[in-house]
């Protein structure tokens, strides 16, 4: 039996504290990166079929092309604020899969993707990024309401207001998780720990990611917290807390499927940290991500990717070849350019309407506002 010599030398050994931590956040992981299962049991446990493998390859190429037609359009000024999502298309996509329509998603400006495929058509996600007040209806082609929030910029924020509502799906005894994400530099952010902490104590119905992808906006992610797991920072909430390859489908799936049953078992929230890497720019406004990185380190990042590893595995499976492949993705695009055109022709706002938009009941200096403008035509 110890002592309690040697019991309090370990509780005062630092050096120790930080070592359990890798310990006790070894990362999940199915598919290695050259394709290859490396975990036959954890796949049964995922009870994936070879039309959901199919499935969630076509999501994850789907938002790999929404990144690249999203990307040339504001290359050309027709396209307004846009995050890349290159690289995260497992940590987005294969996650999303494990959730559904009667889930809440709180997205961040990157997570574009989740939303539409919960039915948020692209005409409005475009209208989003101009700024334009059609951008802000989360319904469905057909006038049907998408369970998400608005795309949140205010960094670490969807992670309050997820909490919210996880607290009122379960208060109503529904059988229905929020989910949100955010990435690296939310984790520094004080809505995140508001927002854990709160879930956790009243063990709401909740699913936390984040998407480590390595720098933030520009802060390399080791510069920006001596926290040797972001994982760890939901065991300071008393929430289980794991790691996950973010570019790996299968483990991505998994972790989120069972971390929704979980929460929505009653048992309160998990935090997911997906090791994950941002392969363009935080942002087509302006940044140079090779001032804070090398053209060697995205290099092998993209060797890395998800969506190789998943091609690789699911061809090797038999269920997915290039024919497949190519044909989707020209299905994909000429979806995209409908979408595009019914965007640009949506009529355009008019000043009066921004004032219309801004308050329900406007005031009476607003009101002579939006009368004057709506005089000019304006």
């Amino acid at each position: 039996m110890a002592s309690i010599a040697d019991a309090n030398k370990k509780v005062l050994d630092f050096d120790g504290q930080l070592q359990a931590q890798d310990d006790f956040f070894p990362t999940l992981k199915l598919l290695d990166n050259d394709g290859k299962l490396l975990d036959k049991a954890a796949y049964k446990r995922s009870e994936l079929t070879d039309e959901d493998l199919v499935e969630i390859m076509k999501r994850m190429l789907f938002s790999r092309q929404l990144d690249i037609r999203s990307t040339k359009l504001a290359k050309q000024g027709r396209f307004g604020f846009f995050a890349p999502t290159a690289g995260q298309e497992a940590s987005q996509m294969a996650s999303a899969y494990a959730f559904g329509k009667e889930d809440w998603l709180f997205p961040g400006y990157r997570d574009i993707p989740e939303i539409v495929d919960k039915g948020w058509p692209v005409w409005k996600a475009i209208l989003w990024s101009r700024g334009h007040a059609k951008g802000n209806e989360f319904t469905t082609e057909e006038g049907e309401p998408v369970n998400s929030w608005m795309p949140q910029i205010i960094i670490g924020a969807q992670y309050v207001e997820a909490a919210g509502v996880a607290l009122g799906l379960k208060k109503r005894k529904q059988d229905a998780v929020a989910y949100a994400y955010t990435g690296d530099g939310g984790t520094s952010q004080g809505d995140f720990y508001e927002g854990v902490n709160f879930a956790s104590a009243y063990k709401a119905n909740a699913v936390f990611f984040v998407q480590n992808n390595g720098y933030a906006i520009s802060t390399p992610r080791d510069l920006q917290t001596a926290a040797p797991h972001l994982a760890a920072k939901g065991w300071g909430s008393g929430i289980p807390s794991l790691v996950v390859d973010g570019n790996d489908p299968l483990a991505m799936y998994l972790a989120s499927k069972e971390a929704r049953a979980w929460a929505v078992a009653g048992n309160g929230p998990v935090l997911i940290e997906t090791l994950t890497n941002r392969l363009e720019p935080h942002s087509t406004a302006g940044d140079d991500p090779l001032r804070y990185r090398t053209k060697e380190d995205i290099a092998e990042w993209w060797k890395k990717e998800p969506l190789i590893r998943m091609r690789k595995f699911m061809t090797e499976k038999g269920v997915w070849d290039e024919k497949q492949e190519e044909d989707y993705i020209a299905e994909v695009d000429s979806y995209i350019d409908e979408q595009i055109k019914i965007a640009d022709n949506i009529e355009k706002q008019k000043i009066s309407d921004f004032l219309k938009n801004t308050l329900e009941v406007p005031g009476q200096a607003m009101q002579e506002q939006i009368e004057h403008f709506e005089s000019e035509g304006k």
